[in-house]
């Protein structure tokens, strides 16, 4: 009779019947999942590998798996936490021999294979120490044909030393800035656990003659400067310079390089502001450089130190005499922009957090987001502002509402404590004229709806939409969500170009479903909306109101079972920025075409759980030949594909075009590509040591051109995905650097 009542109420509301089972959990609190994660098995006494060999698997993960996994284990980015409840929930049933074959075959991402079977086994007992296992006198082989469970009880175990690096932040107060002071009216600069010991500027110099950088130079920059992220507070990506032309772009010759600290993932933009380029590193470091001849005039340490993977500081910013950098530890930093000094570190946030967010200064604020969202502590992500004076946070703009909030009720009747994600991990946008700045948000997390305890119908607000807030105060203007209860990985996080079109105020941009959304962004309106890759999430977009539909078989998935998504969680668009291209009224797109099959797990909901809740097998997209790599360019009035150029590496830059007629992109397989705005047809080429990747710039001094393209490693999906569907593309895994070309 119980049965056929849900079966009744189903047919009435819509919903399936094992939907609706999971939206009734859900509401009486998730008892039946608390019951069964209360009963976690004793201490095991399985002695199934020595201390020696997960000893040594501390020094394989440390240099091999923490920057992607974490100094804790608990994940960040894409990769899922290996120590704790969601990992023994997925891998409790499962034998050791299995855990150390996904590593052997899988790990580490950008080289899978790579590790060896010793070093695979030592880092396997380490994740196995970490997770309660005991060591003994028996080595551990490969195979180990035991339940994970039954010698590992999920409840970490702090190795020496293993709070280092990345993940952690210790307790020591450093002093800054000039004296020694932490700054004028800034919170006290807090080292992280694992950081250089060397904090400060390491090599001395002075940038001559130094130029302020006014309000008036960032809302109208300079021809010859590319003083913000994107060059413009607009996000075009495009510069007025063209003595570079397509008829001598051939011509085009290195004229110097600088490497970068291979540390951590380079994904950065430079800054460039009177002849100097300014450069932030893995590990923190800022480097002010001569854009002529590739001179290092100074160099300062912030830190924390970093491990490879993820990290990359997208973007840093310019103001006064002061350049800002968003650590990867979530402080904001003011530098002195002529020699280097620290000013002032303030922390965004009052716990240990990562972040990769970009920075904008807008009047007298600088502006940044926040990542490392993906746990359950209940403080949630935001975007905040500092005065950039003193280093003070004057707002904060909570992109999960708190409890009581407008918004608060699209997470269902899940407490404050288990919603997550949200993340702002890309610098906005700003309209001067109206006086709004626009930010896109990450997904919510866990990733899918089953692994957070919603339904689909759940839109989790604000994840995965377009914020338009007062950057004076961090009100909400408006918002558009594009994708409610999105559940794939497949974020809208990305870069919101404005464009004036006719007279009408116009916000465009892209995320990892493959589909350009226009917004009128004055009041954030749907105007329409063009699939830019083939995509199979969305069964249609309402036409009117810009709403989107998963496919019914989507809404009806399980736990456990994988369902086919396109595009991958490598984005069909992602970080890598598009770029509008005045003269000819384009916008050009670096596009990526993968598909995956995705498998939902659950997900620990006790403590500080949480993370992404997901497996990817990744997989051919249909119709793409095999090409990962796609670059096309749209109309912006009508949104339609003038053509494209595909490939078979993914692109890994932004696009930069300029008034010469040419747009430039970089790509996995090490090429640098300057193609015809109007055309697509290719006019030059260039490799470099390791990838492409990054946001290139042009500038230009003494009237000479010169051009800026960066090589960089790290990073997630956009790196997973080829690695996967075209292992025969190779690369260096060091030899991240800073290439600067121009005419002879």
């Amino acid at each position: 009779m119980k049965k056929i009542r849900t079966k009744l109420f189903a047919l009435r509301t819509g919903l399936p019947a094992r939907l609706l089972v999971s939206t009734i959990l859900a509401a009486l609190g998730l008892a039946v999942l608390v019951a069964q994660q209360s009963s976690a098995p004793p201490t095991p006494p399985g002695l199934i590998f020595t201390a020696d060999q997960a000893q040594a698997g501390q020094g394989v993960y440390d240099q091999n798996c923490a920057g992607c996994h974490g100094a804790n284990f608990q994940g960040s980015g894409d990769a899922p936490a290996l120590a704790g409840g969601t990992f023994m929930l997925q891998w409790r049933t499962k034998m050791v021999s299995e855990l150390f074959g996904e590593i052997i075959q899988t790990m580490p991402p950008t080289s899978p294979g790579s590790l060896g079977e010793a070093a695979g086994l030592n880092v396997t007992a380490y994740i196995l120490q970490r997770n309660g296992a005991r060591a003994g006198q028996q080595v551990l082989t490969a195979g180990a044909a035991m339940q994970i469970g039954s010698v590992a009880s999920g409840q970490a175990q702090q190795a020496d030393g293993a709070a280092g690096g990345r993940g952690g932040r210790g307790a020591a107060v450093a002093g800054a800035g000039r004296g020694g002071a932490a700054g004028r009216g800034a919170a006290p600069i807090v080292r992280g656990a694992g950081q250089s010991t060397a904090r400060g500027v390491s090599v001395e110099g002075e940038v001559k003659n130094y130029v302020p950088v006014t309000p008036a130079m960032l809302k109208n920059p300079p021809d010859s400067d590319w003083l913000i992220f994107g060059r413009n507070y607009q996000r075009h990506s495009y510069s007025p310079l063209n003595q570079i032309t397509t008829n001598n772009v051939k011509n085009l010759q290195l004229k110097w390089s600088w490497a970068i600290n291979d540390s951590g993932a380079n994904q950065t933009t430079p800054i460039v502001h009177n002849g100097i380029i300014y450069l932030a590193s893995p590990s923190n470091i800022v480097q002010a450089l001569d854009g002529k001849t590739g001179d290092l005039i100074w160099e300062t340490r912030v830190g924390p130190d970093q491990s490879p993977g993820y990290g990359g500081i997208r973007s840093i910013a310019i103001a006064e005499d002061k350049i800002f950098l968003p650590t990867s530890n979530a402080h904001m930093v003011a530098i002195d922009a002529r020699n280097g000094k620290i000013l002032w570190d303030t922390p965004a946030s009052e716990k240990p957090r990562d972040s990769t967010s970009g920075t904008i200064v807008i009047g007298d604020k600088v502006l940044m987001g926040l990542t490392g969202c993906a746990r359950f502590d209940g403080d949630g992500c935001y975007i905040s502002a500092y005065d950039i004076h003193t280093g003070k946070q004057v707002w904060r703009f909570y992109t999960v509402p708190r409890e009581g909030q407008p918004g608060s009720e699209t997470w269902g009747s899940l407490p404050m404590n288990n919603r997550a994600g949200a993340e702002t991990w890309i610098a906005g946008s700003y309209d001067p004229d109206l006086n709004l700045t626009y930010w896109g948000v990450a997904q919510s997390k866990p990733w899918n709806f089953l692994s957070r305890h919603t339904t689909p119908f759940d839109k989790t607000l604000y994840a995965n939409s377009t914020v338009a807030l007062n950057p004076d105060t961090g009100k909400l203007s408006w918002y558009f969500q594009h994708a409610p209860g999105e559940s794939f990985d497949l974020d809208e996080v990305f870069e919101r170009v404005l464009i004036d079109i006719g007279g009408q105020k116009i916000s465009l941009n892209a995320g990892k479903a493959g589909i350009l959304w226009k917004l009128d962004r004055t009041n954030g309106k749907y105007l329409g909306s063009k699939q830019m890759v083939f995509q199979n999430a969305w069964a249609s977009i309402d036409p009117v109101t810009g709403t989107p539909k998963y496919r019914t078989d989507l809404l009806e998935m399980q736990i456990g079972k994988p369902v086919n998504v396109c595009p991958s969680t490598e984005g069909g668009h992602n970080w890598q920025a598009m770029s509008y291209n005045q003269p000819t009224g384009l916008l050009i797109a670096p596009l990526s075409q993968s598909c995956m099959d995705f498998t939902a797990r659950e997900v620990d909901f006790s403590g500080s759980g949480g993370g992404n809740g997901g497996d990817r097998k990744f997989v051919a997209m249909p119709g793409s030949n095999g090409n990962m790599g796609k670059l096309a360019a749209y109309d912006v009035k009508t949104m339609n594909e003038v053509w494209k150029y595909e490939q078979r590496g993914p692109f890994l830059t932004a696009a930069l075009s300029t008034a010469g007629g040419w747009v430039l992109v970089g790509d996995v397989n090490r090429y640098v590509h300057v193609l015809d705005v109007k055309t697509g047809k290719m006019l030059w080429e260039t490799r470099l040591a390791t990838s492409a990747q990054g946001f290139p710039v042009t500038y230009s001094i003494d009237g000479k051109q010169y051009v800026a393209v960066m090589a960089g490693l790290g990073g997630g999906s956009p790196r997973q995905a080829p690695t996967a569907l075209a292992p025969e593309i190779k690369f260096p895994q060091n030899g991240q650097g800073l290439y600067v070309f121009a005419l002879p």
